[in-house]
């Protein structure tokens, strides 16, 4: 995913997800739960759990709720969750990288290879398609945060890798080791937090896709952001926005 389209194709799928905020919350809540049960209570000292507050809170998740899931890693109810990666590949050999945090992985492994074959594609094996993408921080800001010219800069002094604005925001890509360090220094820039910063398997040679190829593609992500143990799913495909204006004019 590349240039204007790719943030094109983020935006598209945050209006889908929009539509699921519960399921968000609760996806969020069990991200907040293990980040504070691997790395502690302390938002200050634990980087996961900071970005994953922050995240949260760029969601509108309510502040109870945040202090719930935190809360919920010292009781002794809290669940244990492993995290899991799946991969495979959907119609027209785009690869699909699936992230989960699960209390039953016999389950989950189950579940998201059913999904797959449902919507025409397979589950491979651990590092099919790992090969086609690169494990890198993304930083995402509003428009209106800064210009890209400023954005641009910021990232640079910040210790970002690289940097791509269109009129719906800016992308800050950094090396996986910086994205803590570079999101602490991009907030004191800018004055304010990002909509979200996370780890994220970026593609390497995104495939364009047509709308059939788009809605084959769309219906296998969905489906897999649609189940409960799923946390991300990315895919090294690239839609251009002639195709995404079709597909949300339907």
């Amino acid at each position: 995913m590349a240039g204007h389209s790719k943030f094109k194709n983020i935006m598209h799928r945050k209006g889908a997800q929009d539509k699921k905020r519960s399921k968000i919350f609760s996806k969020l809540s069990r991200e907040i739960t293990v980040a504070a049960k691997m790395g502690g209570e302390d938002i200050d000292s634990n980087p996961r759990l900071r970005l994953a507050v922050s995240t949260a809170r760029a969601q509108s998740m309510p502040k109870d709720n945040i202090e719930r899931a935190i809360a919920k890693a010292s009781g002794g109810d809290a669940e244990n969750y492993d995290e899991m990666r799946y991969e495979g590949y959907a119609s027209g050999g785009v690869g699909i990288i699936v992230e989960a945090l699960t209390d039953n992985r016999n389950r989950t492994a189950s579940d998201v290879r059913t999904i797959f074959g449902k919507a025409g594609g397979n589950m491979g094996e651990s590092g099919s398609v790992g090969f086609m993408f690169d494990r890198v921080g993304e930083i995402i800001y509003p428009a209106d945060a800064a210009g890209a010219d400023a954005m641009f800069e910021a990232a640079l002094e910040a210790g970002a890798d690289e940097v791509e604005s269109d009129d719906d925001g800016h992308a800050v890509y950094t090396d996986a080791a910086d994205l803590h360090a570079v999101v602490s220094a991009l907030t004191e820039a800018l004055g304010k937090e990002p909509e979200s910063a996370n780890l994220i398997w970026k593609p390497k040679e995104p495939i364009v896709l047509d709308k059939d190829g788009a809605e084959k593609v769309m219906r296998l992500t969905e489906a897999l952001e649609d189940n409960d143990d799923v946390q991300t799913v990315f895919g090294n495909y690239d839609i251009p926005d002639e195709v995404l204006a079709e597909l949300d004019a339907e």
